[in-house]
């Protein structure tokens, strides 16, 4: 085991991957190290209490799995349910893992299995936590009031915030994405966005707060098309497929139907409260998912961001939304959109308006449900919320 003390911390990482005993012996023996049988790594483990989570029996497994379907829909393979579990605390093999969606919806396990991966070959590169953080919209579900809004850090792929909002807005993008971002995680090199002009307040401050920065010979911010921000381009798929496409399909089957009308304030209000508050449920999901699973030759997200970015900034330096708005108004002299809405506020009063929330939830006490029901394409309790919602707001009016 002596011979092994100089390959520690080696030793130690290929261990958090998820390796073997004897897996961890042969990448050894490919790198030329002597003396690393896997009884050798076996024993190096023990002597530094290096042990295996304790994973879940099959019968809790198979019951948490079933479980997890019913919330994930059928999009979840392998990788990503593994992910899903990490998040809440529950370690299980993705081959087992596998196993267990197999045989528990083998008709969801048949769609994953045809479906074509998109892969970006695309070379990309980012030297460390904080190098380079991503941020772009998704308007998938755009023409009924939710867009979402991710910030990426490109390093470690660990999803850094997330936010989803009626129609993109400069403060709101600032407020809950790039704001929170820097306050949790550090300052970050570069913020890359494409060319939309929902993100100039973040480069704004970006700009104000690049002495802050770690590595100073690199811009602040780069502006470049969508196509190339490639680490946040990687994840729409994922949120397409696990959130908006279900959602959007539930939600097009009812204008098929004729049963509501886009071209009414007051129905296009309600359906972006309820659109954005149920696909919020299903990116946080999504969210979750992916920065506890593992990609396949580099690690996991929340692993590989634990040690924050290189440099840190003051919570004082970043202000509110307003207040930054403001100076960059006054400093530009150019004009922000303050409040973006989708169809019209038809509420009188604050009071009217809790009147109508409370019976509401009620009447729906739940609302995750709806976004378990529609991920397993039964889109009736998600639109008959949304028709109850509607009437219940034309009473208050």
């Amino acid at each position: 085991m002596a011979a092994l003390e100089p390959h520690s911390t080696l030793i130690m990482e290929l261990f958090k991957t998820g390796m073997t005993h004897a897996e961890i012996s042969c990448t050894l023996k490919q790198m030329n190290i002597v003396d690393c049988s896997e009884r050798s790594v076996r024993r190096f483990c023990a002597g530094h209490d290096l042990k295996r989570k304790r994973l879940l029996a099959d019968a809790a497994l198979e019951r948490i799995l079933a479980r997890s379907i019913y919330e994930t829909g059928p999009s979840y393979g392998r990788k990503f349910m593994t992910g899903y579990l990490a998040s809440m605390g529950l370690h299980a093999g993705e081959g087992r893992v596998g196993r267990f969606l197999k045989e528990l919806h083998q008709p969801y396990h048949e769609f994953r299995r045809q479906g074509a991966r998109n892969l970006n070959p695309a070379p990309y590169h980012a030297e460390y936590m904080g190098h380079k953080l991503h941020l772009d919209q998704n308007e998938k579900l755009v023409m009924f009031g939710a867009t979402h809004v991710l910030a990426v850090d490109g390093y470690s792929s660990k999803i850094v915030a997330h936010s989803t909002m009626p129609v993109k807005n400069n403060l709101v993008i600032y407020e809950e994405i790039y704001r929170p971002a820097v306050v949790k995680h550090g300052m970050w090199d570069q913020v890359r966005v494409d060319h939309g002009r929902e993100f100039f307040l973040c480069l704004y401050v970006q700009e104000k707060l690049s002495q802050y920065r770690h590595n100073l010979s690199r811009p602040p911010y780069l502006q470049t098309t969508s196509t190339r921000n490639l680490r946040v381009e990687r994840l729409w798929p994922e949120v397409n497929n696990r959130v908006n496409y279900p959602l959007k399909q539930a939600l097009v089957h009812l204008l098929d139907q004729e049963v509501v009308n886009m071209e009414d304030n007051l129905t296009k209000f309600c359906i972006s409260n309820l659109t954005s508050q149920v696909s919020q449920i299903g990116l946080d999901r999504v969210v979750q998912s992916w920065n506890a699973h593992r990609i396949p030759g580099r690690g996991i997200p929340n692993e590989l961001a634990a040690n924050r970015c290189r440099a840190e900034v003051s919570e004082e330096l970043l202000p509110c939304a307003s207040v930054v708005a403001n100076l960059y108004e006054q400093e530009l002299g150019s004009s922000l959109t303050w409040v973006s809405t989708f169809g019209t506020d038809p509420f009188s009063s604050e009071e009217d308006r809790c009147h109508a929330e409370e019976i509401f939830a009620e009447m729906y006490p739940d609302i995750s449900l709806l976004f378990n029901h529609v991920v397993n394409n039964d889109y009736a309790p998600f639109q008959d919320a949304l028709i109850s919602l509607i009437r219940l707001t034309v009473r208050y009016v």
